[in-house]
């Protein structure tokens, strides 16, 4: 064979291995019909923001070329555009490079997908493009749908989270009392007549008339207390604190005379030691501090008698400064204050505001609907009393009106902080959308909102099981503990536990249908939102619904 001849022949050689190459990267097109592909889960699911899912890609014998390298690529297909990934390469045994190997006699392969969620995923799909190389030429092969979703209905929870305002102090009706008292010799029960008409007697007879022409206030009870000094032995005092109950009495009709009051209770206490501790403890007494460890160290009135007289010069100033105040009988008028209404307060808020007191004005925030009237009224506390549980009530009603940043510089001014503090901050790291530090100040908080509002964070970062658990006995709100039984698949027990009014729940009893199978369910409950505009849209693309559309 001459040199041309041999020239020839090679160069056909060369010519039909490489139709050969050819002919069997169009083949690999032809075949991808051949290629079976699976998607776990089947309907795709977005958790915590993410998408992801195992997809196995066999291979039959006799299809992947030895010498191609092929490109796949997941895309996600949505209204409003398509998200790919980059690609999955192959090569074929003969292929000298670093990409995944794929026998020609056939081979299963299994990769993890991952997309970002954005609008419009929900109804999505997810195909397998590929691209079969070999050498200069590329064939793209049909595209391949891999799976249909997406289940977003963990948004459905409602992040707006659990807290309360700081309670006011605000006393609707105020107890007060009203005295005077009369004061007795040693050792005697007669009321001499000058104590009739004595200051402390004229004051309380003069105060009774002020409650006499106060519409506001009024007498429930009156009180005669007899009393006897803790000196001369306590049977002898006793007897004694009971005659002076009784010509107390006596001097109470006196002093009432003209005056529509009620009989009063006798009371008689006999040794006033608790009387006798109060007058030492605020006296100008030297040894003060003394006498009262005495009566800190014992109990039995006659040995702390009998321990103080053995401190003579204290003893001597004892009988002329406290016990004549101990011999005596109080006259006492217990008094209820009918404070501001409700109605009084919020025509108060409007027409004289200066009149009410921090509590007044705390008690008012509350009764105000208008929540911008609600931030005046604790402002003004702020700015009037220096009010801390106004500057964290301000906070809260900032949160309440869904202005983040104004709750957050109201709150920074707080000084008292605490349980309820910590868990709104929570709330408000969980509206931000940051939720490890949301779960962070929930745990520290650790009450009953703290824990239910970790449930919610629970289910934006896909921990379905744990906020079942957080939120399964809350019983503030039954619409997120549903909503996380339900991603929890225990539809029974989310089914039984709505027990509230709320028009989103039959959103999630058209899900608890749905996926029971039940047809005429879904068509119930999604019947009862027809008016609610944006659960009936998302109904339309929800796949929850997709086979009952």
């Amino acid at each position: 064979m001459n040199m041309k001849k041999g020239m020839k022949l090679i160069a056909a050689a060369l010519m039909g291995i490489a139709a050969v190459g050819c002919s069997s990267v169009d083949k690999m097109a032809k075949m991808a019909e051949n290629v079976k592909v699976t998607c776990d889960p089947e309907v795709l699911e977005v958790v915590a923001g993410n998408i992801d899912a195992d997809i196995t890609v066999t291979y039959p014998a006799k299809y992947f070329h030895p010498k191609a390298i092929l490109e796949v690529t997941p895309v996600l297909v949505y209204d409003g555009g398509e998200a790919a990934m980059k690609p999955f390469v192959y090569q074929g045994e003969k292929v000298k490079d670093n990409y995944k190997t794929v026998s020609s006699a056939g081979q299963t392969v299994r990769e993890k997908v991952h997309f970002d969620y954005v609008e419009g995923m929900e109804q999505a799909t997810l195909e397998l493009r590929g691209v079969v190389r070999y050498k200069s030429k590329s064939v793209s092969l049909p595209s391949k749908k891999v799976a249909d979703g997406c289940y977003t209905t963990y948004m459905l929870a409602d992040n707006t989270g659990y807290f309360n305002y700081r309670e006011d102090n605000y006393q609707e009706i105020i107890k007060q009392t009203e005295e005077g008292q009369i004061l007795y010799k040693i050792n005697s029960s007669d009321v001499a007549g000058k104590e009739l008409k004595n200051k402390s007697i004229k004051d309380f007879q003069a105060a009774l008339d002020a409650i006499a022409a106060d519409a506001r206030r009024n007498i429930t009870s009156t009180e005669v207390v007899a009393y006897a000094s803790p000196d001369g032995g306590e049977k002898l005092n006793t007897k004694l604190s009971d005659k002076r109950s009784k010509s107390a009495d006596k001097a109470w009709d006196k002093v009432m005379k003209g005056k529509n009051v009620a009989d009063p209770e006798l009371k008689s206490v006999g040794q006033d030691w608790e009387g006798f501790q109060s007058l030492v403890a605020n006296s100008n007494l030297e040894d003060k501090d003394l006498i009262l460890r005495v009566l800190s160290m014992y109990s039995d009135p006659a040995v702390r008698e009998n321990e103080i007289k053995n401190m003579s010069e204290v003893y001597t100033s004892l009988k002329t400064t406290v016990l004549p105040e101990l011999r005596r009988a109080r006259f006492i008028a217990n008094v209820e204050y009918q404070n501001y209404t409700s109605e009084e307060l919020l025509t108060l808020v409007d027409e004289n505001i200066d009149v009410l007191d921090e509590e007044a004005l705390l008690r008012a925030a509350t009764l105000v609907r208008d929540n911008d009237k609600k931030v005046s009224l604790y402002k003004k506390a702020v700015a009037k009393y220096g009010s801390d549980r106004a500057q964290f009530n301000l906070g809260v009603a900032y949160l309440a009106a869904g202005k983040v940043s104004e709750a957050e510089k109201a709150l920074a001014l707080v000084k008292e902080t605490g349980a309820d503090y910590d868990n709104i901050l929570g709330v408000i790291a969980m509206r931000k959308g940051n939720y490890e530090e949301a779960v962070r100040l929930f745990n520290k908080a650790g009450n009953e909102a703290a824990k239910a509002n970790r449930g919610v964070a629970e289910m934006f970062t896909g921990n379905y099981a744990a906020a079942a658990a957080d939120l399964r006995d809350f019983k503030g709100c039954c619409y997120n503990k549903t909503l996380a039984l339900i991603l929890n698949d225990e539809l029974d027990a989310a089914e039984a536990g709505i027990k509230c009014k709320d028009i989103r729940l039959n959103y999630l009893r058209a899900i608890i249908a749905a996926r029971k199978g039940n047809a005429e369910g879904v068509a119930e409950y999604l019947g009862k939102l027809a008016n609610v505009k944006d659960l009936a849209a998302r109904a339309e693309k929800d796949i929850e619904f997709a086979q009952y559309r």
